[in-house]
């Protein structure tokens, strides 16, 4: 590969996901390094002054400040972008500092947004305390119930935000349904694809405007650094999004950068193999628990759309037991393989108590609403033998009395 291809759309686009993985977005120095160079510098020098003012006029498309460009960063912005099929992302510090500036980049004082009641309790947050804070006006709707979106509809409603699969209770949108109708109305659609990744579902498909990631998860994928992204049309990124970013300040380090580059190297196969776990560990735990949240299963409700949007069941799914927050503390405490973690989309098997720990904050009003009960466990299925997964939920399960 030439320099510069990984950088030249007009060849990648024609890449398929694996390679744009692996390539997408590589631009080499001069040196000619094969893996990205990772560049540790908060500033650029110049040669003349003429230079630096073409630069800040943006008439150079070179370097002026790590907070507005870094060649390490910007390599990771266009592989993402690839794997997506975006036409521009900008990476942040973390998936929450990417929700947040994927909404507050667009919404002002005045604006309504629909967002869904089922997410992950910081982005539940955002809607329910940060933005009326700012008066932005939040209605909460069943993202199950697509006509529910039409329905919350109004004069100065500007957003929808929704998650599919929502965290923890594995609800699935209908993307493309919800899409239609906030096209109709000239609403903007803003959807976190973490649980998926663009290697197990790409929204853009569907008609979703802006997606946004915790990179942390999948992408990163082995628990190593916090980084985000929010992909959508260059008019997008450019003219609303990078303006909030530039000032604010929610930048990612070049070394995250670099770190979910290499992440992104083997996306494709983790993605897959996790999938292929999550099922068979799902298919044990479906005979053994009340109720199970697993897309792929024939017991979701949803399975179908399930498998319309999405290439892979993916790495996480959920179960509930009758036991409350004591027999689900049980289980957790009889693991000895499994990690109690609060994390998703690792390499490792992590399962945590989403009412203690991801969901507290929402108080036990709103993750009843929402579906978040006190004997929910929510697991993410990693890369280990799947064998070896189900031999530990086994023997934890019968200690928690199932």
């Amino acid at each position: 590969m030439k320099r510069t291809t990984g950088q030249d759309r007009s060849k990648t686009r024609n890449w398929r996901t694996a390679t744009r993985a692996i390539r997408g977005g590589t631009w080499r120095s001069e040196m000619g390094e094969t893996s990205e160079a990772l560049f540790l510098t908060s500033g650029y020098s110049y040669d003349d002054a003429a230079t630096v003012t073409a630069r800040f006029m943006g008439e150079d498309d070179g370097m002026t400040y790590s907070r507005l460009q870094n060649p390490t960063v910007q390599m990771l912005e266009e592989r993402i972008a690839l794997l997506e099929g975006a036409e521009a992302c900008r990476t942040q510090a973390s998936g929450m500092a990417a929700m947040t500036t994927a909404l507050l980049c667009q919404l002002s004082a005045g604006d309504h947004m629909v967002s869904a009641r089922a997410a992950f309790g910081s982005c539940r947050w955002l809607g329910d305390n940060l933005l009326p804070r700012f008066g932005i006006e939040v209605t909460v709707v069943d993202a199950t119930d697509t006509a529910a979106w039409e329905a919350a509809i109004r004069p100065n409603t500007k957003v929808f935000f929704f998650e599919s699969p929502a965290n923890p209770t594995m609800d699935i949108a209908d993307i493309e349904g919800i899409c239609a109708i906030a096209k109709a109305h000239g609403i903007t659609t803003v959807v976190d694809n973490a649980f998926c990744s663009p290697v197990l579902q790409r929204p853009m498909e569907f008609g979703v405007d802006v997606v946004a990631y915790s990179a942390t998860k999948l992408m990163d994928g082995q628990g190593r650094v916090l980084a985000g992204a929010v992909c959508g049309t260059e008019e997008f990124i450019n003219d609303k999004l990078l303006p909030f970013q530039r000032n604010t300040g929610p930048n990612l380090s070049p070394f995250n950068a670099w770190v979910v580059l290499k992440g992104l190297e083997t996306l494709d196969l983790r993605a897959k193999k996790q999938s292929e776990n999550a099922l068979k560990v799902g298919e044990f735990v479906a005979g053994r628990v009340p109720k199970i949240l697993h897309p792929w299963l024939d017991s979701h409700p949803q399975k179908a759309l399930a498998q319309k949007q999405m290439d892979a069941c993916g790495p996480i799914f959920s179960f509930e037991l009758d036991g409350g927050r004591a027999q689900a503390h049980a289980l957790l405490d009889a693991l000895e393989l499994i990690d109690i973690s609060n994390n998703i989309g690792d390499s490792r098997s992590l399962m945590c108590h989403p009412a203690s720990t991801t969901h507290h904050g929402v108080g036990p009003e709103g993750r009843e609403a929402m579906g978040v009960t006190e004997g929910m466990l929510r697991i993410n299925v990693g890369l280990e033998d799947a064998d070896d997964l189900i031999e530990d939920l086994d023997q934890a399960l019968s200690k928690a009395g199932l």
